[in-house]
């Protein structure tokens, strides 16, 4: 009798890539207590930071904004500095970085480089938002320190904030947790009124959305690279307010306790998911429920690309989800 072929779990990954993510498993797996804590110390000692550069670094200048110093809220402002993008009106990506709600920094160096490359080539104008991390700092902090980022740049005539920022064509993105944020953030700002800034869209790179059920993808893909099943239970119980479960509209936002978004005016979005995923099914049904609630929105599948590809330059992937957000963008503010 022939044996039943197991499924695939990982495309073929570069021996740096699988080394790089065999020493964030570990520091994972070191860090996160039994008792819903986080040993912080252990964990700082694997997320390598980056300096602000004023001296321009492949075409692209950065500096540190403080909004509130007493949460420790800023943001890492991306401008390029080519003659084109100097003397052109750009859009601004107001970004939020992943990690659970519970991992690294706006300075970290992946967040750092992607930022970077955002910025070069789209090209754009980058906010990357350090927001408080759970669980010493649980639901709403993030979403409150996000929509505050958005107030303080509406309001704020700030030194380093180039002139050609066009605040009529603000994106709101984040990958897996900032997506989630830039999600909520999107919804707040939708009923909001600013005095200068407009959001346009959303760009929701593999946006970690959950419930109690147990999807497909989630069983299939238990053990893939990056993010593991019980990883995302331990995020979400760190994250979540004390005594809820996956299906808080935070986490579900389309199942049995969501909110109604059909009358909001909430932006374009456009969802990048990947088949090695456990949480694509999750982003799919995000999709499936923006379009029920009557909204555009648009689903990139990228059959090969593991959970954050986008962190990794030599994904082909990488390149082509680039193209897919210019595209995207320059849509949105034709509109």
């Amino acid at each position: 009798m022939a044996q039943k072929q197991q499924p695939m779990l990982s495309p073929h990954l570069p021996w740096k890539v699988r080394l790089l993510l065999s020493i964030q498993s570990f520091a994972l797996n070191n860090s996160l207590n039994s008792n819903g804590t986080v040993n912080r110390t252990f964990l700082n000692l694997f997320d390598l930071k980056s300096s602000p550069s004023k001296n321009p670094i492949n075409g692209v200048k950065s500096f540190d904004i403080t909004v509130d110093p007493s949460r420790e809220l800023w943001f890492r402002l991306y401008t390029p500095t080519t003659t084109t993008t100097t003397a052109t009106s750009l859009p601004i990506i107001i970004y939020f970085h992943g990690g659970g709600f519970i991992l690294m920094a706006a300075n970290s160096n992946p967040f750092d480089k992607f930022c970077r490359r955002l910025a070069r080539e789209i090209p754009s104008i980058i906010v990357s938002v350090n927001y408080r991390l759970a669980p010493e700092h649980k639901y709403p902090c993030q979403y409150e320190d996000g929509f505050d980022v958005l107030k303080f740049i509406d309001e704020e005539n700030l030194e380093h904030f180039p002139q050609n920022a066009n605040l009529k064509q603000c994106f709101l993105a984040g990958d897996s947790a900032g997506g989630n944020i830039a999600h909520h953030v999107a919804l707040k700002a939708s009923e909001s009124k600013f005095l200068k800034l407009r959001v346009t869209g959303l760009i929701a790179l593999q946006p970690f959305f959950g419930g109690e059920e147990r999807t497909e993808s989630e069983n299939k893909l238990d053990r893939a690279p990056v993010l593991k099943v019980e990883h995302t239970d331990w995020f979400w119980k760190a994250f979540l307010p004390e005594g809820s479960n996956r299906d808080h509209a935070t986490a579900n936002v389309f199942g049995p306790n969501s909110v109604d978004i059909s009358r909001v005016n909430f932006p374009a979005t456009i969802v990048f998911v990947g088949g090695f995923d456990p949480l694509q099914d999750w982003q799919k049904k995000y999709y499936e429920g923006l379009h029920k609630a009557g909204k555009e929105a648009y689903l990139i599948e990228y059959e090969n690309a593991i959970h954050s590809f986008y962190a990794f330059p030599d994904f082909p992937e990488h390149s082509l989800m680039i193209r897919e957000v210019r595209d995207f963008m320059q849509k949105q503010s034709c509109q």
